[in-house]
């Protein structure tokens, strides 16, 4: 049996597919009727077999994936002798029978406008619908459409826990995802609802936060694991301590949003930031520290807690007042009148999660082109509270700064399983 010599290209474009070749190894012997596989390994240590026939007039050769035993080229002479065959690329092969990886994005009619959204930013996620119907006695009927179609996907569900009456009917879909043979899952919840009851004060106080931490803890895993779980700007920091070690929650912010929009602003050279509490400032003043900042605070005088600034100067600047939600905006109010009589140009405010229960937004009025006693230049939120969104679209001062960005590239972290 004699070895021939290396393989050799019988055209220049496929010297270029040799180049990707680390080693080789090659034998020949025109009087075996049969010869056995031939491996190697390209750069990307990708496996390669050739498998080769040949008779004393005829031989043929064909390109085989090692790993999954995929036929994908072959190739043949009727030359007595042959001396040279092309191989096409490894890499461009490859990546041509490698099926683009999607997110299949699911969403609770509360969220559909901003999944709608996340779609548009990324060809790689895929909205797919759940049938949200109700027994007679009001208890859900749901049904997840094609759930056959979803096996080996990478999934998402997106959740609005707007009040205690949805969350059953979406956690019996959180729960029920996992177990269709997805590959991950993924929950995303941009607000965590009873983040602001997380502490007990007096003997017998329930905290509800926890509560719900330990419910998300047990979703089922998937193929892949434990779920995901991605949310904004909790309100108290130890609350990621909350959740058991069955799910991987990733804390995203909105400020990068705030930020951006401050730059667009004509008068972005002239932005201060204020922070309502000390609370707001251990948040977030590390994100926001190019800033000057201002600091205020409700102090006690006689029966009533009023608010004071702390510390910083607002006088002739745009301030801007940050926190992570809202639910009355009382303490919103008092700071903006401080920050007006202590000479502030321009008012503001930012909060990730504006909840406005009973229409609270109402008492936030616009500032008339820069009167900051009167009101507010703009009141930016997030669309992480739907039913907010769609009342106060529109409405100045309010301007609605979405998350779809932001969430769309969270969940690409699913497609690198």
């Amino acid at each position: 049996m004699a070895a021939t010599p290396p393989l050799q290209s019988s055209s220049s474009s496929s010297t270029a597919s040799h180049k990707n070749l680390s080693y080789y190894s090659y034998i020949y012997n025109n009087k075996c009727p049969k010869l056995p596989s031939l491996l190697f390994k390209t750069k990307s240590q990708t496996t390669i077999s050739i498998r080769i026939r040949c008779d004393a007039q005829n031989w043929s050769a064909g390109y085989v994936s090692a790993a999954t035993n995929h036929h994908l080229h072959s190739i043949q002479n009727s030359s007595p002798s042959p001396s040279s065959f092309s191989i096409p690329s490894a890499s461009s092969s490859s990546s041509e029978s490698s099926p683009s990886k999607k997110v299949c994005l699911f969403y609770c009619a509360e969220t559909k406008p901003l999944a709608q959204r996340i779609a548009a930013e990324s060809d790689s996620i895929e909205l797919r619908s759940i049938s949200w119907r109700t027994f007679d006695d009001g208890f859900p009927n749901l049904f997840i459409p094609n759930a056959q179609g979803i096996r080996g996907q990478h999934v998402a569900f997106l959740a609005s826990f707007s009040s205690p009456k949805v969350i059953f009917e979406q956690l019996s879909i959180i729960y029920a995802l996992p177990k269709l043979f997805i590959s991950s899952f993924t929950l995303v919840l941009p607000f965590f609802p009873t983040g602001t009851s997380e502490r007990m004060e007096d003997e017998g106080d329930v905290a509800t936060a926890f509560t719900l931490a330990r419910i998300l803890s047990n979703i089922p895993t998937s193929r892949g694991g434990p779920t995901s779980l991605v949310t904004f700007d909790i309100h108290a920091l130890q609350e990621r301590f909350y959740f058991g070690d069955n799910i991987l929650p990733c804390f995203e912010s909105g400020i990068p949003l705030l930020k951006n929009r401050l730059q667009e602003l004509p008068d972005s050279d002239k932005i201060a930031i204020a922070f309502p509490d000390d609370g707001a400032w251990k948040r977030f003043h590390k994100q926001l520290q190019h800033f000057p900042t201002i600091i205020c605070a409700k102090v006690r005088e006689g029966d009533q807690r009023i608010v004071r600034i702390k510390e910083g100067d607002p006088r002739g600047r745009h301030v801007v007042i940050v926190d992570d939600l809202v639910q009355s905006g009382g303490t919103l109010v008092e700071c903006q009148k401080i920050l007006a009589n202590h000479g502030a140009a321009k008012i503001s405010a930012y909060v990730t999660h504006g909840i406005f229960p009973n229409r609270s937004w109402e008492r936030f009025e616009s500032d008339n082109g820069g009167h900051p006693g009167a009101g507010l230049t703009y009141f930016w939120i997030t669309d992480s509270c739907p039913l907010t969104v769609k009342e106060v679209m529109n409405k100045p001062p309010f301007e609605v700064l979405s998350l779809a960005g932001s969430i769309a590239a969270a969940l690409q972290i699913g497609q690198l399983f």
